[in-house]
């Protein structure tokens, strides 16, 4: 199971990454129902596996001073 802090890099906000995935499973998710699609897992799994491998960027607004 991916967790999130093992895909942040110095600097990135926890919080921030956490929305993010949330909004990418719910995008997931509501385009998987309109297309009447089953999923093949669960739509937080899927969003961070998209993180995790590239497919997605994560780009924080308001980045650290570290």
């Amino acid at each position: 199971m991916l967790k999130p802090n093992t895909l942040l890099k110095k600097g990135e906000n926890y919080y921030e990454f956490v929305v993010a995935v949330a909004r990418k499973a719910r995008k997931i998710a509501d385009q998987a129902d309109a297309d009447k699609v089953p999923l093949e897992g669960k739509p937080v799994t899927l969003a961070l596996e998209m993180y995790a491998d590239g497919t997605e960027k994560f780009v924080s607004e308001h980045p650290s001073r570290f």
